[in-house]
């Protein structure tokens, strides 16, 4: 037996596992509070489309599938959201996180379907749709009157909770003199 053997390969364990959005998880803080409240009351029957926007990282994705678990919305991505009949959204909520990116022809049709009985919709952006470039008259018009709701920059419980969640994930508490250590 030779003493210059490597050892065998280690193998990995799937320690990390993909689990459903849930309420519980999200911290609610001055900078994400707003939407929340908006979202947790929305769709009201006073308009049936609204637009969440704020920077990267603020989760604005997150809080919008929350929102579309609990009505039970169509979430499409972008202009992904063009190979969708739009016949099969009719009368349901939808979610479009990454609006910008759908083309004028589709945005237009979720606008009209959202108006009908049972439909809202729901834009996810880093910005106001008042400030997309587009070209169909009729659509710009749509998105300038399109209320909107803004998640601020993540502030420190939001990061805290994020941290925390990142150690749980692999099997660490970390004290709270770390987590400050870190948010600094």
């Amino acid at each position: 037996m030779s003493a210059n053997r490597e050892p065998p390969p280690q193998m990995r364990l799937p320690l990390q596992a993909d689990r459903p959005v849930q309420a519980d998880a999200l911290v609610v803080s001055d900078a994400n509070r707003a939407a929340f409240d908006r979202l947790a009351a929305w769709p009201d029957g006073i308009t049936p489309i609204l637009a969440l926007s704020g920077p990267p990282g603020s989760g604005k994705s997150r809080l919008a599938a929350l929102w579309a678990e609990r009505v039970g919305a169509v979430a499409l991505l972008g202009a992904e959201a063009a190979l969708i009949d739009p016949l099969e959204l009719e009368g349901r909520p939808v979610l479009l996180d990454r609006a910008p990116d759908a083309d004028d022809e589709t945005l237009f049709h979720l606008f009209n379907l959202a108006r009908a009985p049972g439909g809202a919709l729901l834009l996810v952006a880093r910005s106001a749709p008042q400030g997309w470039d587009r070209a169909l008259p009729d659509l710009r018009s749509r998105l300038n009157a399109t209320p909107v709701v803004t998640i601020a920059t993540p502030d420190d419980a939001v990061l805290a909770a994020m941290l925390r969640a990142r150690f749980a994930e692999r099997s660490i508490t970390p004290s709270d003199d770390l987590i400050a250590y870190l948010l600094r």
